[in-house]
């Protein structure tokens, strides 16, 4: 396997929940987000400690608009943010999510501008959630019934294929994507995670096709090349619950990587909950912004 470098410290401020790190191309920083802490972070690279922007919600996932903003799903559905203020307004309901029994998880933009985001149960149980598909016209389409904690979500380079992660299946899933249309195929399992390893959360693509999965649970990110089902490379993170990852910087050279605290872990973990940052030797798949039309 390839040997990647040591992760370093990227963000020292904690979040509870850390998900959802997304590098802007308008703003050129780094975005992630506290689910549970209602937070919004934004980064630059220059070393300086993160802004913080408080929200009336807990906050699935945050993407990026054309315009230069922020999309965001939050627990009841999908809202504008005012990247300065962080300021919601609501831009496109769920069909069939009822917020008091659901929230809205992870959330990325296909190659086309819309965005993709699914919910979880508040209450954990399982084959009760959606994926959705949210266009720049604020209609929503239910994409796949019966999920139970939607999590990452990531496009081929050639926008043929998508991969999409329920966590407690313990596999990857990929399906054949219609650009155009975006609509998906029946689904294949493309990479299953073997126990002991924690559950697949939040992924990324690189420019060579190679899928970046975070272990739940498994303090650490891996490389796999998701045509095959072959792990490439292992980056070990000094946390146990490892949410998230994604290319940034302004040649897409650097894996950012979002952690949580574990309350169930009884071993101290004083970087719990932190941003670190590797440089893995690869860069990154361009990730598209939200069109509004």
């Amino acid at each position: 396997m390839t040997k990647i470098p040591s992760v370093d410290i990227f963000s020292r401020v904690p979040a509870r929940l850390g998900e959802g790190p997304l590098w802007h191309p308008q703003r050129q920083s780094l975005w992630w987000v506290d689910i549970t802490g209602q937070k919004f972070f934004e980064a630059k690279l220059t070393g300086e400690a993160p802004r913080t922007l408080d929200c009336a919600q807990m906050i699935g996932a945050v993407v990026a608009t054309a315009r230069g903003g922020l999309l965001a799903a939050l627990h009841d559905g999908i809202h504008l943010v005012d990247p300065e203020t962080g300021r919601t307004t609501p831009f496109a309901s769920a069909p069939l999510h009822d917020a008091k029994a659901f929230r809205f998880n992870d959330g990325k933009v296909d190659p086309r501008g819309r965005f993709w985001a699914g919910t979880m149960a508040l209450d954990f149980r399982r084959g009760q959630s959606r994926l959705y598909r949210f266009a720049g016209d604020r209609s929503g389409t239910v994409m796949q019934e019966r999920v139970s904690i939607s999590n990452g979500l990531a496009w081929s380079p050639d926008a043929k294929t998508l991969y999409y992660i329920d966590s407690p299946t313990g596999v990857v899933q990929s399906f054949a994507f219609d650009l155009e249309e975006g609509a998906i195929g029946p689904s294949r399992v493309a990479i299953p995670i073997e126990e002991g390893n924690g559950l697949p959360d939040g992924c990324c693509m690189d420019a060579e096709g190679c899928l970046w999965i975070g272990h739940w649970g498994g303090s650490k990110v891996t490389r796999w090349e998701p045509r095959s089902g072959r792990l490439l490379a292992t980056v070990p993170v000094p946390v146990r619950n490892v949410t998230s990852c994604a290319f940034g910087g302004p040649r897409l050279d650097r894996l950012f990587i979002t952690t949580a605290m574990d309350e169930e872990n009884k071993s101290p973990e004083p970087e719990a909950g932190l941003v670190f940052c590797v440089e893995p030797g690869v860069t990154g798949q361009p990730v598209a912004s939200f069109i509004e039309t």
